[in-house]
């Protein structure tokens, strides 16, 4: 399997010609949906969702197919798959199984919106959350930035979760030194799991 990463949040999935991208957002660049087979969304944020080229992609591909939670699906209109918590399914090929359930807190119960992460056979998106999941978790997406988040929580959560492999996203809003200020303490982590940033466009396999 190899994942590539795109701006902020978004990645991409792909195996055997077949393409699943999650949280292609309005930070992550058009080029993320081209030749998409499926789209897993987290949640309704803009950095997580360009609902224009969301639609535009869909209707360049009707085939495509798009899962989100069941409020933002019914938002989004005809065809777009609702999912819950729990729920196993399959998108591009790909078993994907939704998890947790709920943005984190930024304060005063804000934004107080539902966020499902998604283990994607080993691989864990947890959007805007630090849900730990019940599933083994091989290749962890650590969100690294946003008004919900602090270093500390970041470590906990990698540690937590015990993955082989951790590479950070949601990191839109880091300047270069940030950047590096996060990838310090992540990789003083040794020992936890192998961490390592992808530069946008770049990939790994898996």
């Amino acid at each position: 399997m190899r994942l590539t990463k795109y701006g902020h949040a978004c990645v991409r999935l792909e195996e055997g010609g077949r393409v699943l991208v999650i949280d292609p957002g309005n930070l992550s660049g058009a080029e993320a949906l081209s030749g998409a087979t499926a789209v897993l969304i987290t949640h309704e944020h803009d950095d997580h969702i360009d609902v224009d080229r969301l639609e535009a992609a869909r209707a360049a591909d009707p085939a495509l197919t798009v899962h989100t939670h069941p409020a933002l699906a019914a938002e989004l209109g005809d065809g777009v798959i609702g999912v819950a918590v729990g729920d196993t399914f399959t998108a591009a090929g790909f078993t994907v199984r939704a998890v947790g359930g709920a943005h984190a807190e930024i304060i005063d119960g804000l934004p107080g919106c539902p966020n499902i992460g998604f283990v994607v056979e080993g691989v864990y998106h947890p959007g805007d959350s630090l849900f730990v999941p019940a599933e083994k978790v091989d290749t962890l997406l650590v969100p690294s930035s946003g008004p919900w988040l602090k270093h500390g929580e970041a470590i906990e959560f990698v540690r937590a979760i015990g993955p082989a492999h951790a590479f950070p996203i949601h990191d839109a809003h880091h300047s270069e030194v940030g950047r590096e200020n996060f990838d310090g303490w992540l990789g003083a982590e040794e020992g936890v799991t192998d961490y390592a940033r992808i530069p946008v466009g770049a990939s790994v396999d898996l």
